[in-house]
């Protein structure tokens, strides 16, 4: 009777998860099996080693070192900025809102576009102190590396929604990005 009772919540728990569509990340099956990947900008070497990781991880799919040996070149680059986004009544800044925008596109090893040029923008916001600047050039970073890891998941989703070698419907709307933040009242 005790193990029924231990079980039972379990079960529950199990039954809610597979009702709201949760779903253990799988192995993808992308349409290409030999990627080059071409970074520029400030695209951190990390940043490379984790996306080659995953793709290799979570696919049957080899990124390859020569852009002659690949089928598809999937090029990233990225920036980051920094903007004030309050201030205290002396006009000292007291949160800032770091910007992590990455840009990328998919082409075959023929030149045709699979997947055009896109931006992705993510944004975090970070209390400031004069007083801890240290303490908070380590959480920039922190909050930088959280983006980029951020940006690494979406951009495996985006490369599954390649499922065939065939050129991108240019009639497709891009998405726009967010309108800008109001400026902060003084």
């Amino acid at each position: 009777m005790m193990s029924v009772r231990l079980a039972a919540p379990i079960v529950l728990a199990m039954i809610l998860l597979a009702a709201c569509g949760f779903q253990l990340k799988g192995r993808q099956d992308y349409a290409f099996k030999r990627l080059y990947i071409e970074p520029s900008g400030m695209v951190s070497s990390a940043m490379t080693a984790r996306l080659k990781r995953m793709i290799q991880a979570g696919s049957d799919t080899l990124v390859v070192n020569e852009v002659r040996d690949a089928e598809v070149i999937f090029s990233i680059s990225t920036s980051r900025n920094q903007r004030a986004l309050s201030l205290t009544a002396q006009g000292v800044v007291e949160e800032y809102e770091l910007v992590s925008t990455v840009t990328y596109a998919l082409t075959s090893a023929d030149g045709m576009v699979l997947i055009p040029s896109s931006m992705m923008r993510l944004n975090r916001s970070m209390t400031y102190s004069d007083r801890y600047t240290l303490a908070k050039q380590t959480e920039s970073e922190l909050l930088y590396r959280d983006m980029e890891n951020d940006a690494i998941d979406q951009l495996m989703r985006r490369l599954a929604l390649v499922n065939k070698f065939k050129p991108v419907n240019e009639s497709v709307p891009v998405v726009q990005p967010r309108a800008p933040l109001p400026p902060p009242p003084l």
